[in-house]
């Protein structure tokens, strides 16, 4: 089994204390999957921004003079494999925006913890080589991050209305 080192930065004020250990159970949920290689050591980390920050980095990035609600930045590469022998296996960074994901989750009625949650999920599955450019691709990538999300007791964010609504 690999052991994965979850670094999690705090760019910004605002993120509730309380969300960190729950992003940290979603990525390592994620990771539980067996999407990536059998590295005995992995790391990633998930940073919490804010808007600011994250439209920086998807203009450096994406060429997006934006913020958005999460960006990942993949670094193992398609083999999953550490560069040298016992390395850890470098997966990459996702980073949340604070405002969007804010803004988002009061929007369609979730708590900003479910939301964020969500959107790790859906960062580190990028980071485990998963995308959503074709539709075949995308709905793969959907269930996978409704059955990660199920298992962390939280509502299929694509049908469920929250759990506060009829």
């Amino acid at each position: 089994m690999t052991t994965v080192d979850i670094v999690i930065n705090r760019e910004t004020d605002g993120w509730p204390e309380a969300i960190e250990p729950k992003l940290r159970a979603a990525a390592e949920k994620v990771l539980e999957s067996g999407l990536h290689s059998a590295a005995e050591m992995a790391e990633m980390g998930i940073t919490l921004a804010d808007d600011a920050t994250v439209r920086e980095l998807n203009r450096e990035h994406r060429g997006k003079d934006a913020p958005t609600n999460v960006l990942s930045f993949p670094l193992a590469g398609e083999d999953f494999e550490p560069e040298a022998p016992g390395a850890p296996l470098l997966l990459g960074d996702v980073i949340l925006a604070l405002e969007t994901v804010a803004r988002e989750a009061a929007g369609q009625g979730k708590s900003l913890d479910h939301h964020a949650i969500h959107l790790v999920v859906h960062g580190v599955l990028h980071l485990l080589g998963q995308d959503h450019e074709t539709e075949p691709e995308a709905d793969a990538m959907e269930r996978l991050e409704i059955e990660v999300l199920r298992v962390l007791g939280i509502p299929n964010p694509y049908t469920d209305p929250p759990p506060d609504r009829p």
